[in-house]
């Protein structure tokens, strides 16, 4: 996924939608547009952060570009843009958030920023437990004074507590974009959250 801009690769079959999505999102974000689910598969790489897909698509559908997307193990995190209802199958498919046409402006940013947070949330989660098991084990081997002398234990505690600093930012902001209630989707718990 992309360090700088984060990249989102929008696909449409009609492209006066697609560029109206495009145009949408490119003050705050890199855009690809792709007219097509087998020319999206062209256009995706590891670059790609969000992916936002239509499911009625004439030379392959949204439905088996979603399954190509994680069959080929892309971690983007993908959002179901389309006229298509949802019904029970939705339950077995691997996308991130799903929206019914028509979209307005502001439900297309708030999805991409959305994720966006999330995608930031995931990384540092994992960043989070691997220093912390890190931290823990030398814990359990060293004592506290060869602890404290070393500057690589330092360094990592300090890294470990940044990292939590930024995970509690990151997490008040998906609360105010009522995007916590997405995480807990993601995880498969209730989200009971007073927004008033």
């Amino acid at each position: 996924m992309s360090a700088e801009q984060p990249l989102v690769l929008i696909v449409e079959d009609e492209p006066d939608l697609a560029d109206l999505y495009a145009t949408w999102l490119r003050n705050d974000y890199s855009v690809r547009v792709a007219y097509g689910g087998r020319e999206a598969l062209d256009k995706l790489d590891d670059e790609v952060d969000v992916v936002l897909l239509d499911r009625r698509m004439p030379d392959l559908s949204g439905d088996e570009a979603l399954s190509e997307i994680r069959d080929r193990g892309f971690e983007c995190r993908v959002a179901m843009v389309t006229a298509v209802e949802p019904d029970f199958d939705i339950i077995a498919m691997g996308f991130d958030d799903y929206l019914v046409k028509p979209v307005s402006r502001e439900a297309l940013t708030e999805t991409v920023s959305n994720l966006i947070l999330r995608n930031a949330y995931d990384v540092g989660i994992q960043d989070l437990f691997s220093l912390a098991s890190k931290k823990a084990l030398l814990e359990s081997e060293k004592d506290e004074a060869a602890l404290e002398e070393n500057e690589e234990y330092q360094r990592l505690t300090a890294r470990l507590n940044e990292l939590r600093r930024e995970l509690d930012e990151t997490l008040g902001q998906l609360d105010e974009t009522e995007g916590i209630s997405a995480v807990y989707r993601d995880i498969g718990g209730e989200a009971d959250i007073d927004n008033s």
